[in-house]
């Protein structure tokens, strides 16, 4: 009978092991929202915990994931029993030292979890602090001057917010040199935190305001705050009475979210272009702009749900230009060797 019971969770594990991530948008952006050091992050074992853990939510609710275990944590307990059966052979024992070890243990883990927690509150308020301002600054009764302070307060907010998640999860450089500054900028480059921190830093500079470059942030800030909620407050009544429908329903609709921003993302930067011929125009920034929705366009967090809307264009855009304006071809041919170099 037990074999039977554990037969179907191995054909999971095994189905589980066999699922292909990598082709799997949410995979990627579930995985640059786990918060882990950077050195537990290179393991194999915990990324093939996470995996699991992504398979169950996403795939099958079925599928039991143990608890995670570390090698390291087994190998104190036993040098803590061989040097145990020395000091019974010896008629030495040291309850004393045993029982420090165990509190200087438990005390670690305890300053570990508070440092974990604090890490989430500082994000959770910051992430909050942002979706009340940028519904400020989007409310169409705020006044001007406070509308647009509110709308520069959100893009600075999530940027802190992004870099702060940033130096959590992958430190700073080895060292000050050109090399290592390489090394770590080609491993934080494709991550969400840095999408989203520049695209802040490329609007928060400019004089043009546009009210539908915060729905990107307003996603991201919405998902974070109602995650922070579930995990830490699903017991609290006033959860229980106000706001656990509208988090289910976030937790439940991040694809949802997350294809709203990349099309809010892409047509962000056709305004620009219309911009440049206005009095509001700004080059630089139109193209620093579409430098970074190419790097939307090819980083595998954002590089589903970016590629799904550019294939709409196509779609749309291909068979008029055929028909109507085939002299068109070219540049759009030039301009797509650009995109994809």
């Amino acid at each position: 009978m037990g074999e039977e019971r554990e037969d179907p969770q191995k054909l999971k594990r095994i189905a589980a092991a066999a699922y292909d991530y990598e082709n799997d948008p949410r995979w990627a952006d579930y995985w640059s929202n786990v918060l882990i050091p950077a050195h537990m992050a290179s393991s194999s074992d915990v990324v093939d915990h996470f995996k699991r853990k992504f398979y169950q939510r996403y795939i099958d609710p079925g599928l039991v994931v143990e608890a995670m275990s570390f090698s390291s944590s087994s190998q104190p307990t036993r040098q803590s029993a061989s040097s145990s059966a020395s000091a019974a052979a010896n008629d030495q024992p040291r309850p004393r030292s045993s029982g420090s070890s165990t509190r200087n243990s438990s005390t670690t883990s305890s300053n570990q979890t508070s440092l974990h927690w604090d890490r989430q509150m500082i994000q959770f308020s910051v992430n909050a602090w942002v979706f009340i301002v940028a519904v400020l600054a989007i409310f169409p009764l705020i006044p001007k001057s406070l509308s647009q302070r509110a709308y520069r307060l959100a893009f600075m907010g999530t940027a802190c917010s992004s870099l702060y998640s940033l130096y959590s999860l992958y430190g700073t450089p080895t060292a000050w040199n050109l090399p290592a500054i390489q090394v770590y900028f080609q491993s934080i480059i494709a991550t969400k935190d840095f999408i989203y921190s520049i695209y802040c830093l490329t609007f928060v500079t400019s004089h043009l305001c546009l009210k539908s470059a915060l729905i990107p942030i307003l996603c991201r800030a919405l998902e974070h705050v109602a995650k922070f909620l579930r995990r830490n407050f699903n017991r609290s009544t006033l959860y229980s009475k106000y706001l656990e429908d509208p988090c289910v329903w976030v937790e439940s609709n991040t694809t949802t979210l997350s294809i709203l921003s990349s099309h809010s993302e892409v047509g962000l930067g056709f305004l620009l272009i219309i911009s440049l011929f206005s009095w509001q125009r700004n080059i630089i920034q139109t193209f620093m702009y579409w430098q970074l929705l190419k790097l939307m366009y090819q980083a595998p967090v954002t590089a589903g749900y970016h590629q799904s809307v550019w294939a709409k264009i196509g779609r749309t855009v291909t068979p008029f230009v055929q028909r109507n304006a085939p002299f068109l071809n070219s540049p759009i041919s030039a301009i797509q060797r650009w995109w994809f170099r």
